[in-house]
């Protein structure tokens, strides 16, 4: 959602040129929770408080507010934008050109999203099913790849079947939150790998293991053993490590080590 541009003007507030945090939340669009959080993150922070300890806003908190906004629509992660702000030495330009080829990929997606939409609505009407069409127009084509070597390798499991079974009767907008879902796992996972964490840290485990659950709440069951087996798969064909590589060069190993960590941990649990 576009969020209003915020001005930077400002107008006397308790006789000081600020602006209260209620003023900013309506001029931005924004709520007083999303405020305060952002100071807390210390991404935006107020220059003062009132006498009574109101947060109070200055032209300069603005304009760094209204970079935020900007940001965020390019749909960057909080914490790049405060990296982005604060670290004269990124380079804002070559992060602008990443974000606008990664937007024009997504146009793109989204073109070949209402091409299916399309499909689907006469599929309807003909009383056929548009399920795998509908798919790989929100997970793109090499989804067709991984689809055809999931099934040469599991077609005759349980695991295929209760995948097509649970599958079989998503819509588009079932596809489209199973995307945003599956992407926020995959940056989640990134980010602990960008942030140094070794892979058998609580944090590379925790986040490994919501990768397992969705798998296992989505598709089909998913045990620790069962994963690491898809984390051998992941290194070994790269069609599957290209997924991870995208995100971070490296990201595909640390990502099996922290799933056979994964299960270790589990298996100590299960032994206490």
């Amino acid at each position: 959602m576009m969020r209003r541009a915020v001005a930077s003007g400002t107008r006397e507030t308790d006789g000081v040129g600020m602006r209260t945090i209620g003023e900013v939340a309506r001029l931005s669009g924004l709520t007083v929770r999303t405020l305060r959080h952002y100071d807390q993150i210390a991404l935006v922070q107020p220059s003062d408080r009132s006498p009574a300890g109101y947060r109070l806003y200055n032209a300069a908190d603005l304009d760094r507010l209204h970079l935020v906004l900007f940001y965020r629509e390019l749909d960057l992660p909080l914490e790049e934008i405060r990296r982005l702000l604060s670290d004269p030495a990124v380079d804002r330009g070559a992060v602008l050109r990443n974000q606008r080829h990664l937007l024009s990929e997504r146009m793109q997606r989204l073109h070949a999203v209402i091409t299916a939409v399309d499909a689907a609505i006469a599929a309807n009407v003909e009383g056929t099913t548009m399920s795998d069409e509908i798919m790989f127009a929100v997970f793109g084509e090499e989804q067709r790849a991984v689809q055809a070597e999931a099934s040469a390798r599991w077609g005759d499991t349980d695991a295929w079947a209760a995948t097509r079974t649970r599958t079989a009767h998503l819509t588009t907008e079932d596809w489209a939150e199973l995307k945003q879902e599956t992407d926020a796992i995959l940056r989640r996972i990134a980010d602990v790998y960008r942030s140094g964490a070794a892979p058998d840290s609580a944090a590379a485990l925790d986040a490994v293991e919501a990768h397992r659950v969705q798998i296992e709440r989505r598709f089909y069951p998913c045990s620790h053993v069962m994963q690491v087996s898809l984390a051998e798969m992941y290194v070994a064909d790269e069609r599957f490590a290209a997924t991870y590589e995208a995100l971070a060069a490296g990201l595909t190993p640390w990502v099996h080590d922290a799933i056979v960590a994964n299960a270790d941990r589990a298996v100590r649990v299960a032994g206490v």
